[in-house]
């Protein structure tokens, strides 16, 4: 679920107005997380990650997923310098702790894993519009694309695909077949809205 992280060349935002717009677009990634989770499925990104990790080991979504982003927030500061980092460090918590409150204040008997892959791609996608555009990340794997990218030419979304390919083929061996391809469908879902909505020169914020 990690996309390339852009720099914007003006800020536009007022901290308030920032610090909003972080809160609201975590709370979208954490929805669709939810579902998703709901469905048994998983994602691309540090997110697929953590997912996998919490079916297997019995661990809770929010735990595994905060831990393992841990030692990326060197990285981010290195990337993009101490505010990208914090900015980092804030998101990824508010997701950890925002999808676990839903557990027990949104609870999912049932969801077809087809709905559950659509609406999570639109709910996650429009909240990693979000975070891009207020400079916030997922941590992760996308951090350490941005700085392949930078520093040797190694394009990101290439490190990104090659990390999401090596995600889904330990998915087939934990998930039924079905699941793995409803999985695919929500990060398809993802991209796209990703895609027609983020650009370097639409409206961001440092």
């Amino acid at each position: 679920m990690d996309i390339d992280l852009n720099t914007p060349a003006h800020p536009r935002y007022s901290g308030l107005e920032d610090l909003q717009g972080l809160v609201v677009a975590s709370a979208q990634a954490a929805l669709g997380l939810h579902l998703l989770r709901a469905a048994g499925l998983v994602t691309g990104g540090t997110a697929g990650t953590a997912l996998i990790l919490s079916y297997v080991s019995g661990f809770s979504f929010g735990v595994v997923f905060f831990a393992i982003n841990i030692p990326f927030y060197a990285f981010a500061y290195y990337a993009r310098g101490l505010p990208f980092a914090l900015k980092s460090l804030a998101t990824v918590s508010l997701v950890s702790v925002m999808a676990e409150a839903l557990k027990p204040l949104l609870h999912v008997d049932h969801i077809h894993p087809g709905i559950a892959a659509l609406l999570f791609g639109v709910s996650a996608g429009v909240g990693l519009l979000g975070l891009f555009r207020h400079q916030g990340s997922l941590g992760g794997v996308s951090i350490v694309a941005v700085i392949l990218q930078d520093k040797f030419g190694f394009r990101a979304g290439w490190t990104q695909a090659i990390h999401d390919l090596v995600l889904f083929v330990i998915a087939s061996f934990i998930l039924a077949p079905e699941q793995v391809l409803w999985s695919l469908l929500g990060a398809l879902v993802l991209n796209f809205v990703i895609a027609m909505n983020h650009r370097r020169d639409w409206y961001v914020a440092n």
